[in-house]
């Protein structure tokens, strides 16, 4: 299979209509300075992304009483952003190849100034609940500009890097979180619980800025086209949902929680809007800042080694959790959910770098070397990503339903966390059945023919990814 041909000059913009950042002499003189430049607007887009998708992570703590809603509405309102942007991640996957990665951070990044505009006006007593649903969805699109940022960061790095670019890229995205919550907490300490006017006037110029800087020095990669084809052959891969279903542990986790940390610790623990807002941000900033060293060990060791471990480390942060819960100990709780965040954002790194390694090692595992393996590699993991990703992000919307489901009937989260335990001990067993069964390689992929103890088949090159 052969790489994309370039297509022909596009007025307009800046595209670059030749790019092969596997060949090292072309990488070394120019596709390096390009990329990394690239990069480093593209996360600051994603960033403000991130940042307008949990607004309402942070607005839920000024909605006093006078609000009228309850626990369980506050839930149910910060589950409709998370799923409007798992959605909107499937679209803006493609709209990078139609319209150039610069053209659609640009334009991505502009659009999310309608939620908060929307939210200035409608974030008083006595506006509807309805009325809050549909402003909180729209916060939705900040969701997607992850999904267009890693799949534009994707095409620029080769093989070999993508797992320390995608998780600089993600994990400066992510970042967004905890800082849209540390100014939260800086309104409510300083203007207080009354004036979530003044987050949103903070965040308006913000957005301006990202756009006008992606429009001033990010690139168009003309070679990168929208393949239905290869749209259409990673939904019938099988690796495609099983990373999906990985992907809903890990940042499904990171993202649920991010939403619903703060709701938890005013109502499990009878905490204030400004004793919540105090502690909130932690988990998000330390799962964030981690992100890439899940990459770059998954880049060293293999991802599906780290996120096995991961799992594993997220499971005994889950035990720590309930034991919390059951015992009403605040101090140990905290230990317990920032050691969830941690562990997410270790996975996070992983599991993304796994998606090019499998798609390589199975262009491996059919014949295919060289170039061709790496184009076949680009051009599947490319079309996965977008719907993993968006997998991925419905987990938080089902953390969140969990947690209304939870304090419904019993007033705590502690039924959500036994659910939680679950899904993570059924990760582990998946990642190990399917990705390190029988692995051998030390570096991240199994030499072609490892083979399982006892057995004479030969496993295909993908596992140990």
């Amino acid at each position: 299979m052969s790489a994309p041909k370039p297509v022909a000059s596009r007025r307009g913009g800046r595209w670059i209509e030749e790019w092969d950042p596997e060949d090292e002499r072309f990488w070394r003189e120019k596709g390096e300075r390009v990329a990394r430049r690239n990069l480093v607007f593209s996360i600051l887009s994603e960033h403000i992304g991130f940042s307008i998708w949990t607004l309402w992570s942070v607005l839920v703590l000024f909605m006093g009483p006078e609000y009228g809603i309850d626990p369980a509405g506050k839930f149910f309102l910060v589950s409709m952003a998370t799923l409007v942007g798992a959605v909107a991640r499937v679209p803006y996957t493609f709209a990078v190849a139609r319209f150039g990665g610069r053209n659609w951070t640009v334009v991505s990044a502009a659009m999310l100034l309608l939620p908060t505009a929307l939210a200035w006006v409608v974030m008083e007593p006595g506006t509807s609940y309805t009325t809050f649903m549909l402003v909180a969805a729209l916060t939705g699109v900040g969701g997607g500009n992850f999904a267009s940022s890693m799949t534009n960061i994707n095409s620029f790095y080769p093989l070999r890097k993508k797992g320390w670019a995608l998780g600089l890229n993600a994990g400066g995205g992510n970042i967004g979180v905890p800082v849209i919550q540390l100014v939260g907490l800086l309104v409510i300490a300083t203007a207080g619980e009354g004036n979530p006017r003044v987050l949103l006037a903070v965040y308006a110029p913000l957005i301006l800025v990202a756009a006008t800087l992606a429009w001033r020095f990010m690139d168009n990669l003309g070679p990168v086209t929208n393949d239905t084809g290869a749209a259409r052959e990673s939904v019938r891969d099988r690796h495609t949902w099983i990373m999906s279903f990985l992907y809903i542990g890990t940042f499904g986790s990171f993202i649920g929680y991010s939403f619903a940390f703060g709701l938890v610790l005013q109502n499990q623990f009878d905490r204030t809007p400004l004793q919540a807002a105090s502690i909130t941000f932690i988990g998000p900033l330390l799962g964030s800042l981690i992100r890439p060293v899940g990459g770059y060990w998954a880049d060293r060791f293999g991802g599906a080694r780290i996120t096995l471990y991961t799992f594993a480390g997220m499971a005994l942060a889950t035990v720590v959790v309930l034991l919390a819960s059951a015992n009403e100990s605040l101090p140990v709780f905290l230990v317990g959910f920032v050691g969830l965040f941690v562990l997410s954002g270790l996975g996070n790194g992983s599991t993304y770098k796994m998606i090019p390694g499998i798609y390589r090692a199975k262009a491996q595992d059919q014949g295919l070397t060289g170039e061709a393996a790496a184009a076949y590699a680009r051009r599947l993991s490319g079309a996965a990503i977008g719907l993993i990703g968006a997998v991925g992000a419905l987990g938080g919307l089902g953390i969140n339903l969990a947690f209304r489901q939870s304090f419904l009937s019993t007033g705590s989260g502690f039924s959500a966390f036994v659910a939680f335990l679950a899904f993570y001990a059924a990760c582990f067993v998946v990642t190990w059945a399917v990705y390190l069964r029988g692995a051998s390689a030390p570096q991240g992929v199994a030499e072609e023919g490892a083979q399982s103890p006892g057995s004479d088949d030969r496993q295909p090159a993908y596992v140990g990814v």
